[in-house]
């Protein structure tokens, strides 16, 4: 039985969903630009945000420019609003604003038609569930890996959201099956995958060197293709302005893991690079940042 504490804490995620989801667009988007510029500026940002955002422009934290850490809090208040609102919003709408040039758009029809399997890696940056939503017009389900969140009734509501529009998804853990088995079956298939790949601070990270720093990201998407002969694609998802947002899509040499996902990460940074205030990663990810805890666990 579910603690008072989830319940409270599922019946408030389920008011906050419901208030933003039928609030009028401009409503919201005004409540969730104000309160990302407010929290972006409050004691200058959050400090490991500067400090990702250091790595990303080649300074050090105290260099990073006040305005960009504000865009960049303003960003991720942005991706939760669409999350929010995502269910409510007609998907004709997302994909007419979402830009993606026909080479681009092409490659995704070329690939998947060859039957081989596609794979879709993705950064936290921008709105994933956008791209989603995109790839689904264009070529149907996909499936994907979601984490497991307590309570329980809120990883199923996030799940519940996700299939709505059209995505297939597996618990990471706590399936019927692990995600790797059923994942390697829809590709050997000739479908679809997306997963997140740029950060796993665990014993199965691969190590990688992100601009220019060591750190660790997922073994899944390279050991996926590897293994299953599928295409692998790098994507990465900015907002160029207040309307619309951009996918630009890498593909990726697969050989092994270690040097596929080496490249995986080469194609993130040169994303983000071009749009640091749309990567929303607030957790610390280079080894430089990690706590003796978890240097602990790693060895």
């Amino acid at each position: 039985m579910a603690s008072w504490q989830d319940r409270a804490a599922d019946l408030g995620y389920r008011a906050g969903w419901a208030a933003v989801r039928y609030a009028p667009e401009s409503v919201a988007r005004r409540a969730f630009d104000a309160a990302g510029t407010v929290a972006g500026r409050r004691g200058g940002g959050p400090d490991q945000l500067r400090a990702n955002l250091s790595r990303v422009i080649g300074t050090t934290p105290e260099q990073v420019p006040d305005e960009l850490v504000t865009a960049a809090v303003r960003s991720y208040a942005r991706y939760w609003r669409e999350a929010f609102r995502l269910p409510s919003t007609d998907p004709a709408q997302i994909v007419a604003s979402t830009v993606i040039s026909d080479y681009d758009a092409e490659l995704v029809d070329r690939l998947s038609a060859a039957g081989r399997g596609l794979i879709f890696a993705l950064p936290h940056s921008g709105n994933w569930d956008t791209c989603g939503v995109w790839l689904v017009d264009r070529q149907g389900q996909f499936a994907t890996v979601a984490e497991r969140l307590e309570p329980e009734s809120l990883f199923d509501r996030f799940v519940e959201y996700r299939e709505s529009l059209g995505f297939e998804v597996f618990p990471l853990t706590g399936g019927e099956q692990p995600p790797f088995q059923v994942l390697s079956q829809r590709l050997r298939d000739g479908g679809l995958v997306c997963l997140l790949g740029d950060r796993d601070l665990s014993r199965h990270g691969v190590p990688v060197t992100f601009f220019g720093e060591p750190t660790r990201m997922p073994a899944g998407p390279a050991k996926l293709a590897v293994e299953t002969g599928a295409a692998l694609l790098a994507v990465h998802h900015s907002y160029p302005d207040a309307d619309t947002s951009k996918i630009v899509l890498t593909e990726i040499e697969v050989d092994d893991v270690p040097r596929t996902t080496q490249r995986l990460a080469d194609a993130y940074a040169a994303g983000i690079a071009t749009a640091p205030a749309d990567w929303h990663m607030l957790q610390p990810l280079w080894e430089a940042d990690w706590s003796d805890r978890r240097r602990e666990a790693l060895r």
